[in-house]
């Protein structure tokens, strides 16, 4: 129980900080054009900030292979959302299809991940907890992207005439997590710290993630509209596998290996795990002429119910692992 009231109790400072970003829509503090360059701000220079500040700490072998099991556990978790994706999203149209099937595979890892594991668990966990993000910005510049652009794969495109589109190669290598990755793994293998006069400003720079990751989700939640969600059998299905189904079976998985793997690791890729929707889903949605209602109301429904499904879900990770 005192598992579950210190994660609910941490999920509740961030759904007081959303209530912020609520309020600044509700009184007009700022507008949908000063949030989308919050957005660019959080995107483009506090995540690589945060996985820099991150990596500032001595060099330590153990954590060295963890971080490597780490990747190789995030990639296997992303493969079978995946398989999972593919086989509960099938008979849909194909304007909502591909927005259940991302919303089943990709996880706000970022913006409610990475805030989460740093309060539960410390910079340790967004230490492990930035490899489910690199993993995410992989396959949704692939996977995501075939899905979202291609016009059905179960019918013959061929008589279309349409063309499968190939996947963004230089957003898939070239990222904020990546970028953030290339420069402070090398630091930490060599065990470097950065010039005074450079680590403040990114570790300010850091400290921004949480607080504005925050007010933007709240910002866009007082402004969503869920009817589209209610009316879709099929969503139902993606919202209890993207925030229950999939999570316990990785702590079921993790469970099995617990006594060779580190538990900050296994927790921090459980926390990123259960994360709602992640909102990339719905700017895909848009681009690609998707079902954006559907999409909007997954990111927003799955953040709310986050706060009834986080809490246990991370509690029973904690005691099991």
């Amino acid at each position: 129980m005192r598992n579950l009231a210190t994660v609910a109790a941490q999920v509740g400072v961030l759904f007081a900080l959303m209530g912020v970003g609520a309020a600044c829509r509700w009184f007009r503090l700022v507008d949908e054009r000063a949030v989308k360059g919050m957005v660019n701000i959080l995107i483009l220079l506090v995540t690589p900030c945060l996985i820099v500040d991150v990596f500032q700490r001595p060099f330590d072998p153990s954590a060295l292979g963890a971080f490597a099991a780490a990747f190789a556990i995030a990639l296997a978790a992303h493969v079978v959302a995946i398989a999972v994706a593919l086989v509960a999203a099938r008979g849909d149209d194909e304007s909502s299809r591909p927005v259940l099937r991302l919303a089943i595979v990709f996880s706000n890892a970022g913006f409610m991940g990475v805030p989460l594991e740093y309060a539960i668990l410390g910079p340790k966990g967004v230490f492990f907890g930035i490899v489910w993000v690199v993993m995410f910005n992989f396959f949704i510049w692939s996977w995501g992207i075939w899905q979202m652009a291609c016009p059905s794969r179960e019918a013959d495109d061929s008589k279309s005439g349409s063309r499968t589109p190939r996947p963004d190669l230089l957003r898939m290598v070239v990222n904020p997590g990546t970028v953030g990755l290339a420069v402070g793994l090398p630091l930490f293998l060599l065990s470097a710290t950065l010039p005074e006069v450079v680590r403040s400003p990114v570790h300010l720079m850091a400290g921004l993630n949480t607080p504005l990751a925050m007010i933007i989700i709240g910002f866009y939640l007082a402004g969503a509209d869920f009817r589209r969600v209610f009316a879709t059998p099929a969503a139902y299905v993606a919202l209890s596998a993207r925030l229950v189904a999939l999570p316990l079976a990785l702590i079921g998985a993790l469970y099995l290996f617990r006594a060779h793997l580190d538990r900050t690791m296994m927790l921090a890729l459980v926390i990123a795990a259960s994360a709602p929707v992640g909102a990339m889903v719905s700017m895909f949605a848009s681009k690609y002429g998707r079902d954006v209602d559907l999409s909007v109301g997954l990111v927003s429904g799955s953040t709310l119910l986050s706060i009834l499904t986080m809490p246990p879900v991370i509690a029973l990770a904690m005691v099991l692992l």
